[in-house]
């Protein structure tokens, strides 16, 4: 059953995972992975190509099944086979996909409607339909954006019409997956500074997959780093660019780790 409430305290944390085991085939992934996410935070998650931190998003939300582990979500059990238990953390789970992963034959708003109509399916129309437009602005795109198809958006506004469909069920927890690929530094930016703004007004907890080093030093409170099949470290940015570890040296301290390094630097007012 449910964990009674469900939610935990500030400072807590939000996600649990302990021991995580993914296989595809002869290939080791994770082996032995931990990892825990605080309510409030955001959390940016880093490392090599293949070092599985996509599987790992898709493990906690539960479009995964690992081999082995432990996966908690709001103080619910992530692999529980009982249905109320991987509803509750659907419905309280956000998720915006690198791709954006919207379906192109319907408009943005419809899109929107998705998981208010599934999980919501005695809702109004007109009240549906309200709900959704507000998510559209909430994201940051005008509201003639709502009527529009994918194909008729740019990349940047594609990224800010799955985010809206993310927060359709305004959820407490909200997952990125390389959500500033593909767009240029300017809309980088802002989409990064969007992110903030939303974490404040509705006190989300934010997991980020990014290789987007300005993002790490803009927005996240923590970075977890993922190398030899498990986290190797998790603290803040300015700590992990210090830790001892091969990748996260050549990571932190190359050419364009020192460039965002700096504009972190200004950004926050420092010399």
């Amino acid at each position: 059953m449910v964990h009674a409430g469900g939610l935990v305290s500030a400072g807590e944390a939000v996600v649990r995972v302990r021991g995580l085991v993914n296989r595809f085939g002869a290939q080791v992934v994770h082996d032995g992975l931990d990892l825990d996410v605080r309510k409030g935070e955001i959390l940016g998650v880093v490392g090599g190509s293949g070092s599985g931190k996509s599987v790992l998003m898709r493990s906690i939300i539960g479009l995964r099944t690992p081999d082995a582990g432990e996966i908690e979500v709001l103080g619910v059990d992530a692999r529980s086979d009982e249905p109320e238990n991987r509803l509750y953390v659907e419905r309280n789970s956000g998720v915006l996909f690198q791709d954006g992963a919207l379906f192109s034959s319907l408009t943005v708003g419809e899109n929107v409607e998705v998981p208010l109509k599934e999980h919501h399916p005695d809702l109004p129309e007109d009240l549906r339909r309200e709900l959704a437009l507000l998510k559209v602005k909430l994201a940051g795109l005008p509201a003639d954006a709502f009527d529009k198809l994918p194909s008729q958006l740019s990349g940047g506004m594609r990224k800010r019409a799955g985010l809206a469909r993310a927060l359709a069920l305004d959820p407490p927890l909200l997952f990125l997956d390389e959500p500033t690929a593909g767009l240029d530094p300017i809309g980088a930016s802002a989409f990064d500074e969007l992110i903030l703004t939303l974490r404040e007004a509705l006190g989300l907890t934010v997991f980020i997959i990014t290789h987007d080093l300005d993002t790490l030093y803009a927005v996240c409170d923590r970075i977890a780093v993922i190398a030899d099949r498990r986290v190797v470290a998790t603290d803040t940015v300015e700590r992990i660019e210090r830790f001892d570890h091969p990748w996260v040296q050549d990571y932190f301290n190359g050419p364009r780790g020192r460039a965002a390094r700096q504009a972190g630097r200004r950004t926050a007012g420092e010399p």
